[in-house]
Formats: structure tokens, C-alpha cells, sequence
């Protein structure tokens, strides 16, 4: 019997499809994690999109999205050439990684917009409020990365 066919694995499918949705990874990859953290055995690729009725290709994407955050890894199965992948069912670490993904890289990226922002603005009138709406925004980012560079976060975080 697959996973997928219990009603308490169905249901779980389909919340964390919705979690990762809201997240902002995408329906799929919560949905190919539950079904691999309620698989016995490594699933490859074709298992997914079967399983799953997605494409090999929205599977391929997910499966290294999921690689990355530590979420799932590769394993070898005696006797096939295909990848087949099983769940990390260590928590921790996958929160860790998300957050470093979700808030850490996009702290990141917001000053290095506001940077970039800085140097096109020129300082006609025009220019006035975007000048101020900006510096908002890297107050913003200054409070929010002085928040992520925490010790005690870092900690929290291992």
C-alpha cells in the first residue's frame, strides 16, 4: 500500500503544501516532503510524479530546492541508476536552513537594493519621497539584520 493512500498521509500532503505555500516554496515541495517523510522506502523522481500526478520536472525542481535546505537527501539503491531520495526527519535542521534561505538572504538582498537605490536616485524634487521612503527601508533592514547577526540567534539556530 503507498503512503499516499492512508487519509491521515493525504491530509498531512496536502497541509504542507499549503505551509510551503505561504512560505513562499511552492505547493509541490511540501507535498513531496510529507510523501517522502511517510515513505518506508526512498522514492526516485518517477515515484514522485506519480504519486503525486506532477510533472518529472516540477519534481526535479522541488526535490533540489528540498536538497538544499537539508529537507531530503539522495540515497543509492542497490541494482538502479536512477536518484532516490528519503526525508531528514531532523526538524531543526530544516527550520534552520529555511530561515537562512527565507530571512537571512533576503535581509541581504534588501540592502543591497537599497544600495542600488541610493546611487539612481538623483535628488530633483521628484526625488524627495522615494529618497525618505528609503531611508524607512534601511532603518528597516539595519534593525532587521542587527536581529539576524544576534548571537543569541545564532544559537537558536544551530
Amino acid at each position: 500500500m503507498s503512503p499516499i493512500e492512508h487519509p491521515v498521509v493525504r491530509r498531512f500532503i496536502e497541509d504542507a503544501g499549503h505551509l510551503t505555500q505561504v512560505l513562499g516554496f511552492g505547493r509541490v515541495t511540501g507535498q513531496i516532503y510529507a510523501l517522502l517523510y511517510f515513505s518506508a522506502e526512498a522514492r526516485s523522481l518517477d515515484d514522485l510524479k506519480r504519486e503525486l500526478a506532477i510533472s518529472k520536472g516540477s519534481a526535479s525542481m522541488c526535490v533540489r530546492q528540498l536538497e538544499t535546505l537539508g529537507a531530503v537527501q539522495r540515497v543509492w539503491v542497490k541494482g538502479d541508476r536512477r536518484d532516490y531520495y528519503q526525508a531528514n526527519d531532523y526538524f531543526g535542521q530544516i527550520i534552520r536552513r529555511g530561515l537562512q534561505e527565507i530571512v537571512g538572504h533576503r535581509v541581504e538582498a534588501l540592502g543591497q537594493f537599497i544600495e542600488e537605490a541610493d546611487r539612481s536616485v538623483t535628488g530633483a524634487d521628484g526625488d524627495a519621497f522615494i529618497r525618505q521612503r528609503l531611508d524607512r527601508l534601511r532603518a528597516f533592514q539595519k534593525k532587521a539584520q542587527k536581529f539576524w547577526d544576534n548571537p543569541l540567534v545564532k544559537v537558536m539556530l544551530k
